[in-house]
């Protein structure tokens, strides 16, 4: 992500967030569902998820910020997605997703100021509007409404996953610790 001008509001949220919970079609995905043939006269349902999502979801596990998707679909790569990620929560087949975040609360025994979240449609908005960080992709459709503390520079399902866990490891200054990883 470019260097961005974070305002002390949006650091001082993303400083508390101990959990980064997320939509999956049109955040972690660019929002295609693609059918292809199973070889039995069948289909079945897969998605592209973003390689630079991915390492970001690996550096938020290695730093212990917990992950996890809460969806109104079900898909198998999805399911293989937050495995190869080490997500501790996945939801999916629902789209009263209030109750399934009210649950992950119970569950983690973390506050909602703990906990961030990013949605791109109206599904998303009663989980945005209790956030600790709310935030929303470039090409959302939430993106311009008041429960959104962040809108990512990256569309969906091109790294805007990514450009909130950067905010995440910059504002609990664990960023220069990844980076030095890498030799930078």
């Amino acid at each position: 992500m470019p260097e961005t001008d974070y305002s002390e509001n949006l650091l001082s949220r993303a400083a508390k967030i101990k959990l980064f919970l997320m939509d999956c079609d049109g955040v972690l995905t660019d929002g295609h569902i693609y059918f292809l043939p199973d070889g039995k006269g069948g289909l079945f349902e897969t998605k592209s998820f973003d390689c630079e999502d991915g390492i970001a979801l690996q550096w938020a596990h290695t730093t212990g910020i917990e992950t996890g998707i809460i969806s109104g679909r079900g898909s198998p790569a999805v399911e293989e997605r937050a495995r190869s990620v080490h997500m501790k929560y996945l939801y999916q087949r629902n789209t009263r997703k209030l109750p399934l975040f009210e649950e992950i609360l119970a569950d983690s025994g973390l506050a909602a100021e703990e906990v961030a979240y990013i949605g791109d449609d109206v599904t998303d908005l009663p989980l945005l509007k209790r956030a600790g960080l709310a935030a929303a992709p470039a090409n959302s459709r939430v993106s311009g409404n008041q429960a959104v503390h962040f809108v990512t520079p990256s569309a969906g399902g091109k790294g805007a996953v990514r450009d909130v866990i950067e905010l995440l490891l910059k504002a609990q200054n664990r960023w220069a610790e990844i980076m030095a990883k890498y030799e930078i």
